[in-house]
Order: C-alpha cells, then sequence, then structure tokens
C-alpha cells in the first residue's frame, strides 16, 4: 500500500459476484457485502483511484447492484462490453455464425429442460447449476457437453468453464484482454490491484503478472496465479479500509497478513 500512498494515481479492478458480492441463486438480489459500498463510494470520491469492474454478468446489470457515484466504468461479459462512464457502451459486432451457434446451444438446453437455467448474454449463453448437489451439478455439465462440445467444435465459438457452470461464447476479448487494454491505457508506474475468485479471473492474474497485484477473493483456498488469497467479507474490507486510508495518505491500521498459502 506504501505505493499508492505515494502515487498520486491508482487503479483498483475488481469482478463482481464471489469478490464484491456473495453468490446468490436470484442473480438480481446479490447485492454486495455489508460495508462495501461505502469503502468503494470512498475511494471513488477520494478522486487518486480509477476502480473499474470486470465482471461475467452483462455490464448494465451491475448498475442496480452496486450503486456508487460517480458510477465506476464496467466491462461485462468477460470483456466483451465496455460501458464508459459516460454511459457509452462498446459491444462487438456479433456474426451470423455467432447467432446461429447460439441458436443452436439455447435449442441443445430447450431439449434438455435446461433453459430455466440459462443466462443469455452479448455474444454468449451461460448454464448456472451453483445451488445444486455436486452430483446433480456433474449430471447437468454431462448433458450440457453432450450438445455444446459438437457446437463447439464445429463453429467459431469457446466454451469457458466457471465456478458453477459453463458459458458457450464468442472468442473475442476475455478478463485478461479487458486488464491488457487498461494497464496501456493506465500507463507504467501506477499502482493497480485486480480482485477476483473465479476461475475466469485466472486470465486476469496471468496478464497483471508483476505489473500489480493480483488478489484470489474467496472463502476457501484453491489453486491460483494470485500473488495473495483474502476471505471475504471481513479481509475484503480491510484490503478496501487500507487502500483508502493509502490514498487518504492516512496510517495503515487495519491487519495487512492474510493467512493461508500464498
Amino acid at each position: 500500500m506504501n505505493a499508492v500512498a505515494q502515487s498520486p494515481a491508482s487503479a483498483l479492478l475488481l469482478d463482481y459476484d464471489g469478490t464484491l458480492a456473495p453468490f446468490c441463486l436470484n442473480r438480481q438480489q446479490a447485492l454486495p457485502y455489508p460495508g462495501v459500498t461505502a469503502l468503494l463510494q470512498e475511494i471513488i470520491a477520494n478522486g487518486r483511484t480509477r476502480v473499474v469492474i470486470i465482471t461475467g454478468r452483462n455490464a448494465h446489470e451491475i448498475l442496480p447492484l452496486l450503486v456508487v457515484h460517480p458510477r465506476p466504468e464496467i466491462w461485462g461479459c468477460h470483456g466483451l462490453e465496455r460501458l464508459r462512464k459516460d454511459g457509452t457502451c462498446e459491444t462487438p459486432r456479433i456474426e451470423e455464425p455467432v447467432l446461429h451457434a447460439l441458436a443452436d446451444a439455447d435449442q441443445w438446453l430447450r431439449y434438455q429442460g435446461l433453459h430455466n437455467r440459462a443466462e443469455f448474454k452479448t455474444g454468449s449463453v451461460a448454464l448456472h447449476w451453483r445451488g445444486l448437489d455436486e452430483a446433480t451439478a456433474a449430471e447437468i455439465r454431462g448433458q450440457v457437453l453432450v450438445g455444446w462440445l459438437p457446437i463447439a467444435q464445429t463453429t467459431p465459438m469457446e466454451l469457458l468453464e466457471f465456478d458453477g457452470g459453463i458459458e458457450m461464447r464468442m472468442p473475442a476479448r476475455d478478463k485478461g484482454d479487458a486488464v491488457r487494454i487498461l494497464l496501456d491505457e493506465i500507463g507504467p508506474g501506477v499502482p493497480v490491484a485486480y480482485l477476483g475468485d473465479d476461475l475466469t479471473d485466472e486470465r486476469a492474474f496471468l496478464s497483471l503478472g508483476t505489473l500489480g497485484l493480483s488478489i484470489l477473493v474467496r472463502p476457501a483456498w484453491r489453486e491460483t496465479a494470485a500473488a495473495l488469497w483474502i476471505r471475504p467479507p471481513e479481509e475484503l474490507r480491510e484490503f478496501l479500509t487500507l487502500w483508502l486510508q493509502a490514498c487518504r495518505g492516512g496510517p495503515l491500521r487495519a491487519r495487512t497478513e492474510s493467512s493461508g498459502p500464498k
């Protein structure tokens, strides 16, 4: 945090679900952990940190959940969408082969009776099994792959597994690409941190490398490319408090060590 305290500018790149907010079966009720919104609001208001949300959701879904002003920049659909602070949204052109592949993927889900577990996004469709027991989740995964693998192998699509589901998406930008683009914009010498929990965040950790601080935010440890591991919500709040204190130039009073493997 000394680098943040000594720099006139910094950047905080954050995943949403599982990182800033606990997972919720009703996705529209996945509000941030208590205290997190207030801390992010203060960090943004301080003016020294560029806050960017990088999420697997559609970018606009974050706005009613994370209510801070001014609102941060949001990269949605693992980097396919870019919702800027002024409200302009950049999305890729969806070509006909992609639309046909997504229609075929949707048809397979309907045939398997899984359509109600699907999430339709820009250039992708995700199937969720979070909340189900391990045997049922494995069975659903097998059902999906039987139909989706041939589609992915014969069309310009990729399969992306995440904690609690699988997604068929057009192979354009991912979270790692988003981080690389942001690093180019931010420039050298600016303190940067990326916080994420999911397997999809590993691409971002790898892109950040030694150019910033990568942090895995999860209740339980798993193998990761991240440099540090913290547990939500307490250690997440501690980290954000430290960041805010560094921006203000005040003493760093929160506990700075995180337990567990590094």
